[in-house]
Parts: structure tokens; sequence; C-alpha cells
């Protein structure tokens, strides 16, 4: 069966990474979340006070680029693959609010999304890969086979990104979580470099009131038969 790629966009809490999880392992592609990438050059610059008093030295953190070395390595024991940051297990730190309300600031830095952009081109050039992120199917692989633009009401985004913070023990309030979410759509959308858009072929998919098995059965049957036409 010939491999394709396929691009999954949307908004922050839409559950993009545990669908294109899901879809990976079902038909044994590589998995890629580059939210989590862009997630750990934010941590860098927190640990090294590029971020301070909730502003960012994007200056400072741009000089020391050639210092951030990125990678998943596969867990076997959870089945999926983690975030590691210059040799460290980083995917716990990285989920959390404080990393979230700067993430997007970070993810606008030119240089950033060059350097982590080259990456993920080099990561998908044999196919056989599910990427989801923010400009996936207009920038990092615009010619991917298959496109989908996740989307859904800020509410029903924070709600479940809440209930995500409250299981791992977070302090957080639901109208702090609400406000991150609106504030990163924002910024998301308003950026000068590759803005969150849906690309003009991507098939857009509104799961507000929709289950994660209904919703994993509706793409997965895309997939098949987009796989099934080349």
């Amino acid at each position: 069966m010939k491999k394709i790629t396929i691009a999954i966009d949307g908004f922050s809490s839409t559950g993009k990474s545990t669908i294109a999880k899901q879809l990976a392992q079902k038909l044994g592609y590589v998995y890629v979340d580059t939210g989590a990438m862009y997630r750990a050059v934010t941590l860098y610059a927190l640990q090294h006070k590029y971020i301070n008093n909730g502003e960012d030295n994007s200056e400072g953190l741009i000089n020391h680029l050639d210092k951030i070395y990125v990678e998943f390595k596969f867990n076997h024991e959870l089945g999926f693959a983690e975030m590691y940051l210059n040799g460290k297990n980083v995917e716990k730190e990285i989920r959390t609010l404080q990393v979230s309300n700067f993430v997007s600031k970070i993810s606008a830095i030119p240089e950033v999304r060059k350097k982590l952009v080259q990456l993920q081109k080099e990561m998908g050039k044999n196919k056989g890969i599910v990427m989801d992120g923010r400009d996936i199917g207009t920038v990092v692989f615009p010619d991917a086979e298959l496109k989908l633009f996740m989307t859904a009401s800020p509410e029903h985004r924070a709600m479940r990104r809440y209930k995500e913070l409250i299981d791992r023990r977070e302090d957080v309030k639901y109208e702090e979580v609400l406000n991150n979410v609106q504030n990163r759509d924002y910024l998301d959308a308003n950026r000068e470099i590759s803005p969150l858009k849906k690309a003009e072929d991507a098939i857009e998919f509104d799961n507000s009131d929709m289950g994660l098995e209904e919703q994993f059965e509706r793409i997965y049957n895309f997939a098949i038969r987009v796989i099934n036409e080349k």
C-alpha cells in the first residue's frame, strides 16, 4: 500500500495530537507533534531567562538557537514518542500552562520557525507520516495528500484543556485557561510568519460536539479513501 503524508492543522486544544497519534498507530505511520517542538524551544527560553517577567528576549534566544537540540524518542512502554530537549525528557514540562502562555510568541519568531520547519521537512521526506501543528498543510507539506483542519469553540477547547491540567494536579482556573486559549488563537492567526489558517484543499473538522471514537473513525476513513486512490 502506497504511503502518503497526512497534515493536521488547527487551533489549540482541538485534540489534533490525540487524533494524529491514533491515526499514525493505526496506519503504521510515524507521528510528529510539531507543537511539542515549539513548546520545547519555549521551555528553553524560560529556563535561560529569554522570557523574564512576561517579556521575551527574542534576540538572545535567536543567538543561542544553535544550542537547542530537539528530538523525539520512542517510549516502547507507552507506545509513542516523547519530546527531548538537549538530551533530557521534557514531555511533562512542556505541557504546563506557563509554557502555553508563551509558546505562540516564541513560535512567531521567524528564526525559530525556520529552524523547526527544516527539521519537520526532513522528518517527512519519505512520507508515511502524520504531522500536526499550525502550518503543516500550508508551509511544511503544502503537497500533502490529506490535509485536515481541526476546530471547535473556544469554550469547548478551554474545558478540555482545563480538565487535562487538573488531572495533572495543576492549580488553574477555567477562566485562566479560556483566556489562554483565546489569546493563543489571536496570536496564531495574526502572526506575520506562517499564520494559522486553513489550507484551501483541507477538510475542515469541527469536533465541538463529537466524541473521540466518532471523530477518529471519520478521519481514519478519510485517510483510507485517499490512500486507496493513490
